[in-house]
C-alpha cells in the first residue's frame, strides 16, 4: 500500500498516486511513445506507398515499442492518438518529388482561428492533425513526415517499379527517426 503524504498527492516514497493523475491520464490506455502511420489509397497505384512502408515495418525490431498502423487518410480521430505519444511519424505519397525519392520534414502545428476556420472535414493534413491534438488535448507531439515521390495515382493495386524500389529506403528512414528518438 502506498502512503499518501500530507499534501494528499504524493506518497512519502516519491511515487505517484491516483490523485496525481489527470482525467486525461486515467482515460488514456498505456500506449507506445511513438506512433508510425502509413497512409494512402492502396487502390490508386503509388498512393498506396505509405501503407506499403508501414506494412514492411510491422515487426521490425528497430521499431520495438512503437505502434505502427495503416490508415486510408488522416482522420480527426487520430488527434487523440497523437496526443498520447511523444513522436508521430507519418508516411505518405507525394507529388512534386521524383518517383521513388524519399524526403523528410518536420511538421509544426497549424494555427487555428475558430472564428475564421472552415468546417471540419473527414480528413486533415499533417499540420492540422498536430494542431488539433494541441487544441483538443493540450499536447503537441513532435511530428515528422516521410514522403515518397510517386509516378502514378491511376486506379489499380500495386506500386510502379521505381516507387516499389523505394519502400525499403523509406522504411530505413522511418526506423532511423524512431531510433534517434530512442537515443535522445
Amino acid at each position: 500500500m502506498i502512503d499518501v503524504g500530507p499534501s494528499g498527492t504524493r506518497a512519502d516514497d516519491g511515487l505517484l498516486t491516483d490523485r496525481d493523475l489527470t482525467d486525461r491520464d486515467r482515460c488514456a490506455p498505456l500506449r507506445a511513445r511513438v506512433l508510425v502511420v502509413g497512409y494512402g489509397n492502396t487502390l490508386r497505384s503509388d498512393d498506396g506507398v505509405g501503407p506499403a512502408v508501414a506494412t514492411s515495418l510491422a515487426g521490425d525490431p528497430r521499431l520495438r515499442g512503437a505502434e505502427v498502423r495503416v490508415e486510408h487518410q488522416l482522420a480527426p480521430e487520430l488527434a487523440l492518438d497523437a496526443s498520447r505519444v511523444d513522436l508521430v511519424v507519418l508516411v505518405d505519397a507525394a507529388e512534386g518529388l521524383r518517383p521513388g525519392e524519399v524526403a523528410i520534414r518536420r511538421v509544426e502545428a497549424a494555427a487555428h482561428d475558430a472564428a475564421g476556420a472552415p468546417p471540419m472535414t473527414h480528413h486533415l493534413d499533417p499540420a492540422a492533425l498536430v494542431g488539433l491534438s494541441r487544441e483538443l488535448w493540450g499536447v503537441e507531439p513532435r511530428m515528422v513526415v516521410v514522403s515518397i515521390g510517386i509516378a502514378s495515382t491511376e486506379v489499380g493495386e500495386g506500386l510502379t517499379p521505381e516507387v516499389a524500389a523505394s519502400v525499403a529506403r523509406a522504411a530505413d528512414a522511418v526506423a532511423e527517426i524512431v531510433m534517434d528518438r530512442a537515443r535522445a
